[in-house]
């Protein structure tokens, strides 16, 4: 193993939001082999994707200071925060929680905070280097920690940023998970962080411009909005063409259809080799052949049939909401997810 990390290669997923990627998470997470570690790109500020150099403790203040959408997330009930807030015994409130305590850690160890303790010293002393080589290092370390072979990091909505992400780590492979634009988009029109970005994305699409297709030009702006929701001052410069509780589901088909477009216009021109297509549907009616297709991607030497009977528990039956809207919604919502559904060879 090297200061970076093991020497297999690294596995990032790539996801919309809202589409079981999560459940996958929990289900590497199981893997003796397999550092899961999940939602790290999503909680952490924009720094990550710097080209600038930082010192360890730059990337120390990286990890512990809330970004605006921590800040964000925080004031709601949002479901995938994993830290105890509610817990007399809890160090963190809601006001100073590192972010790397929000998920990442407790996903890793109920004894999340000894391993924050023991991360402090290790990351402060990582040499003056890039954001990436600094998470090269930082999960090569906790490899180590834990005794796993590969890192896999998965975090929600990566596919806003699908070619900014993949382009500081041009040695991972990419599972690019995805699900029914249309159940998405109705998981999105419920979930607080989607509702918040909307709005700015329906503006700035009237002004044409895409959020998920930011040329290097305009890296400045792709930073403020289409990775962390940075920072909300900034978006109040375009005008909001309808407040959050006009949205409408298909608002969201066409948001889903927008970011599948740009991260399948990234994602076409990699090695087929490099990339794996992983279904939701697919995951959950046939979890075991699924877990074997994405080990044997990940490494075939990683296979297990323990992992893959015990992971293949995880995921429990879940019907489609789509079917009880009326036809008018359900006509509108499969327009506006039309782009986004062919493209992935979803029957429309």
């Amino acid at each position: 193993m090297t200061g970076l990390g093991p020497c297999y290669p690294p596995v990032i997923v790539l996801s919309s939001g809202r589409c079981g990627s999560t459940m996958l998470s929990n289900m590497l997470n199981l893997h003796p082999d397999i550092l899961s570690i999940s939602e790290f790109f999503t909680l952490h500020s924009t720094a990550l994707f710097s080209r600038w150099r930082m010192t360890g403790n730059g990337m120390w203040n990286v990890l512990t200071h809330q970004p605006q959408l921590v800040r964000y997330l925080l004031k709601k009930d949002y479901e995938e925060l994993l830290y105890p807030f509610d817990d007399p015994d809890s160090r963190f409130g809601r006001e100073n929680v590192p972010p790397i305590l929000c998920v990442t850690l407790p996903h890793l160890t109920n004894c999340y905070e000894k391993l924050f303790d023991d991360m402090e010293p290790v990351v402060r002393s990582f040499p003056r280097q890039s954001p990436a080589n600094h998470c090269r290092s930082l999960f090569g370390w906790l490899c180590e920690k834990f005794d796993r072979k590969i890192w896999v990091e998965r975090s929600g909505g990566t596919s806003m940023y699908a070619s900014r992400l993949i382009n500081r780590f041009p040695e991972a492979k990419v599972i690019n998970m995805h699900r029914d634009g249309r159940d998405v988009a109705l998981s999105m029109f419920q979930h607080h962080p989607f509702r918040g970005i909307a709005p700015y994305v329906i503006a700035l699409q009237k002004r044409r411009y895409d959020p998920f297709r930011i040329e290097a030009k305009h890296s400045e702006f792709w930073d403020s909005m289409a990775v962390r929701l940075q920072p909300l001052k900034y978006l109040s410069r375009f005008p909001i063409p309808m407040p959050a509780d006009r949205l409408e589901i298909a608002h969201f088909g066409a948001i889903w259809s927008s970011m599948v477009g740009a991260a399948q216009d990234f994602i076409q021109n990699l090695p087929p080799e490099r990339v794996l297509d992983v279904r939701f549907d697919d995951l959950q009616t046939d979890s075991k052949r699924e877990l074997r297709r994405i080990v044997r991607f990940i490494s075939s030497d990683l296979e297990n049939d323990d992992w893959v009977r015990e992971a293949a528990a995880i995921p429990r039956p879940s019907r489609s909401k789509f079917a009880g809207l009326d036809p008018e919604e359900q006509a509108a919502l499969t327009e506006a997810c039309r782009p986004g559904l062919e493209r992935l060879g979803y029957a429309v």
